[in-house]
């Protein structure tokens, strides 16, 4: 069983999907710290100097100023400014991995249609002859059907 589970674990497909699910966590923490850090806070200061990361409903009766200040008191807080920022996450991870895949198949090879022959050879003389023709147009032999 050992045995079977180290084949298992050896195989390409499997150390490639490794791979990719630990650079795309690593990835993942790129795009939060870019979006937390980099792209909301100019966002913003035009919109008045909002910090979407403390934006959330308060759905208890007491007053927060903060989000980390309604949770230190166990409020229960709907916390839409967290939500965009996740959701602005997943679009530039998904418009990401949209470009790499779009960017592979580019690379990848087309299937080459297969078309039907429409001529064949006349056994006498090597002419192109059509298929269906019971005549050789060249050396004047008959054909059989093909």
């Amino acid at each position: 069983m050992i045995k079977e589970f180290k084949e298992f674990a050896m195989r390409g497909n499997v150390l490639d999907m490794a791979v990719g699910i630990i650079i795309g966590a690593a990835f993942g923490q790129i795009v939060t710290s870019f979006v937390a850090d980099i792209l909301m806070p100019p966002i913003g200061r035009l919109l008045g100097h909002v910090d979407f990361a403390n934006l959330f409903l308060n759905l208890t009766e007491n007053h927060y100023d903060t989000l980390a200040a309604a949770k230190a008191a166990g409020a229960a807080t709907m916390n839409y400014g967290v939500f965009f920022n996740t959701v602005i996450n997943f679009l530039i991870v998904a418009f990401a991995v949209f470009l790499l895949v779009r960017s592979v198949n580019r690379f990848t090879a087309k299937p080459v249609p297969v078309v039907a022959p429409t001529t064949r050879d006349c056994p006498y003389c090597l002419t192109a002859v059509p298929l269906k023709a019971t005549k050789c147009g060249h050396c004047t032999s008959e054909l059989r059907a093909a």
